[in-house]
């Protein structure tokens, strides 16, 4: 990945534009020339000089008006090395995606039944949770597959790889988080995370809950081919930089007013820009934004994986911080780009709940029709039996049960127990262990009269 062309000053745009005479001055300004943008989009000048400039305009005058058409700016108490602050717009598509995770996100308006009823609601966070750990971690490169993630996870086992490792990790902080989510943010605090998050994953293990020092070089490299994308600022402004993200993050009255969700993904950001550690900067920052939404009433983002949607383009998520931190820091960039990603993720999460209360609908009419098992079925039960009606091959143990609906041990025992007792699982053991696996005729057993 290349480094965003930075855009040219304004200062020197508006002289240039004053030195074509008057006529085109007025012709820049009247015209809607700053408007000509794709729709939605908030476009960086390095994506703008690559495409056709609007007849009888350059590059430089349509780039300009574009700055102009921006609007006011807010300034946020944050300021590169430069003392250039870090600022952000509000263009109309972003007040409409804010409102649209209001409506969506705070469980005001048509809260999906699944994670509203106390019974099920569980059983889905945790699957959010796993889905997050996995997919936050596998973006820092945690190289392991998303089925053998799940099931370590789901079981309960102890990691085996360095990549699993840093799953494990990862489900613990996003645990941490929920955990903490009503406390203030602290130095202390972020610390703790970000060693829960690389705990017996780095190569130097001493780097674990601390600040990096002046003299590790941490910087953002391509991977693929070495090139610098960014350095941050230097360690000994480290302590500084996070006590004032944490009065930020807590503060409950800022003037002028923020809005929760871009506060959060401001919080994001400067996480990530300030990097204070060795390693885990990113898993950090993107568990920070979910304290932040959880903190603010925005409940429902603690069932949705931002991750998940990033890792689909991970080079937008990249582009993002870089055009920020290439024009004048102006943060509307990242803003952008997040509440997209917000959207899609909510989104995924409704068609999710929509298909799954499906399924499960389909399994409890295939158990309602037989007079034999009617009524005998608890919720766990039923999504247990979903799940193996779905995976005729699955192997299934009591601590996984346990797991994925935070229950006791002794009651997923039963679950599972009775479930044999209805001759809808068969048990075996492994070793000192039970295992539980779907008959070769389940269906035939469910439609028996």
């Amino acid at each position: 990945m290349k480094v965003p062309q930075k855009p040219p000053p304004d200062d020197e745009l508006l002289r240039e534009l004053g030195e074509a005479g008057p006529d085109k001055l007025a012709e820049v300004f009247r015209s809607d020339l700053g408007k000509q943008q794709p729709e939605g989009s908030y476009i960086h000048w390095d994506e703008l000089r690559r495409r056709p400039a609007p007849q009888g305009f350059t590059h430089r005058q349509w780039w300009l008006a574009i700055k102009i058409s921006r609007g006011a700016t807010h300034r946020l108490p944050f300021a590169d090395s430069q003392q250039t602050s870090f600022t952000f717009t509000v263009p109309d598509h972003v007040l409409k995606l804010t409102h649209e995770i209001d409506r969506d996100a705070s469980g005001r308006i048509e809260v999906p039944e699944l994670v509203t009823n106390s019974p099920t609601r569980d059983r889905y966070l945790v699957s959010s949770l796993i889905e997050e750990s996995i997919t936050s971690s596998q973006l820092e490169g945690a190289a392991t597959t998303h089925k053998v993630a799940k099931e370590m996870l789901r079981q309960g086992r102890n990691p085996r790889t360095r990549g699993e490792q840093m799953i494990y990790n990862n489900y613990a902080a996003m645990q941490f988080i929920r955990n903490h989510k009503h406390l203030l943010l602290t130095p202390a605090m972020i610390l703790q995370l970000q060693q829960i998050m690389t705990e017996s994953t780095l190569d130097d293990p001493t780097a674990a809950g601390r600040w990096r020092s002046a003299e590790e070089d941490v910087r953002v490299v391509d991977e693929r081919d070495q090139q610098v994308l960014y350095v941050p600022p230097p360690a000994r402004e480290v302590d500084a930089r996070i006590a004032e993200l944490c009065n930020f993050a807590n503060a409950s009255d800022e003037r002028p007013f923020i809005h929760p969700v871009i506060k959060a993904i401001a919080i994001h950001f400067m996480m990530g820009w300030i990097h204070p550690f060795v390693d885990g900067n990113g898993r950090t920052a993107r568990a920070l934004f979910y304290w932040s939404m959880a903190r603010s009433g925005y409940w429902l983002i603690e069932f949705t994986s931002i991750s998940r949607v990033i890792k689909k383009a991970p080079a937008q998520y990249a582009r993002a911080y870089l055009y920020t931190e290439t024009d004048e820091n102006d943060l509307t960039y990242f803003i952008d780009h997040q509440l997209k990603v917000i959207r899609a993720a909510i989104n995924s999460l409704h068609n999710y709940l929509a298909r799954k209360s499906k399924e499960i609908a389909d399994t409890r009419q295939l158990i309602a029709s037989s007079p034999r098992l009617k009524g005998k079925l608890n919720h766990r039960q039923l999504a247990t039996m979903d799940h193996f009606i779905k995976q005729t091959d699955a192997v299934y143990r009591i601590q996984e049960h346990q797991n994925a609906n935070q229950v006791t041990y002794e009651t997923a025992r039963t679950d599972l127990l009775d479930l044999v007792e209805l001759g809808l699982l068969e048990k075996h053991r492994d070793g000192r262990a039970f295992v539980f696996q779907m008959p070769k005729k389940l269906r035939e057993k469910l439609d028996s009269k």
